[in-house]
C-alpha cells in the first residue's frame, strides 16, 4: 500500500487492482439506497477529484462516513479499479476510511460544493487554495516558474535571492 496523489490515480499511474491510500478533502458525498456512498476526494494535485466507493459494511460507515460533508479531511485506503461510470477512468473501492477532521458546522462552512466568486474567495483566504480556480492558477504559476528557472539555469545564470529593501515611516518620522 502506498500513499498517492489523486492525479496519479486518475492518470493511471497507480496500477489497477493495487492497494492505494489517498489523502484529501471531501468535495461531495452521494448516498445510494443500496447502502453505498460515493465520496469525491481531492487533494489539490489536479483539477478533478477521485471517486471513492464506500460500502456500508465498513465499521465507521454509520458513525462517520454518513456524516461527511464538503471540507472534511479524510484518508481513503482501497483498491484502484476501472470506473464503470462516465467522467473518470479510475475509482477507489474503499476498504478503510479514516476521518482526519470534520467540519464543525456544515451549514456555516464557507466552501460549499458550488462556484464562488473571486470577491467571495478574498474573504476566505485560508480556504482559497481548495478551489478549482486558485488550484489551477497555482499549478500554471508553478509550471511557468519552473520553466523560467530551468531556461536561465541552462543559460548559465545563477538564482540569487536578494533582500527586500523597504522604507519605514513610523509615527510620521519621515515628515519634516
Amino acid at each position: 500500500m502506498s500513499i498517492a496523489p489523486v492525479v496519479d490515480v486518475l492518470q493511471g499511474r497507480v496500477p489497477v487492482d493495487s492497494e492505494v491510500t489517498v489523502q484529501g478533502w471531501v468535495r461531495t458525498r452521494r448516498d445510494s439506497k443500496a447502502g453505498i456512498s460515493f465520496l469525491a476526494v481531492y487533494d489539490g494535485s489536479c483539477f478533478n477529484p477521485v471517486q471513492a466507493v464506500i460500502e456500508n459494511n465498513l465499521p465507521n460507515y454509520n458513525d462517520e462516513v454518513l456524516h461527511l460533508t464538503a471540507g472534511c479531511s479524510v484518508e481513503v485506503t482501497g483498491k484502484v479499479v476501472a470506473s464503470p461510470g462516465q467522467g473518470q477512468s479510475f475509482e477507489i473501492h474503499a476498504s478503510q476510511v479514516r476521518v482526519v477532521g470534520m467540519v464543525d458546522d456544515p451549514d456555516t462552512y464557507p466552501m460549499a460544493a458550488k462556484r464562488h466568486s473571486v470577491e467571495y474567495l478574498r474573504e476566505v483566504a485560508h480556504l482559497r487554495p481548495r478551489t478549482n480556480l486558485i488550484g489551477a492558477v497555482a499549478r500554471v504559476r508553478h509550471t511557468l516558474s519552473q520553466a523560467l528557472h530551468r531556461f536561465f539555469d541552462e543559460q548559465g545564470f545563477f538564482w540569487v535571492s536578494t533582500p527586500l529593501i523597504t522604507t519605514s515611516d513610523t509615527e510620521g518620522a519621515g515628515e519634516m
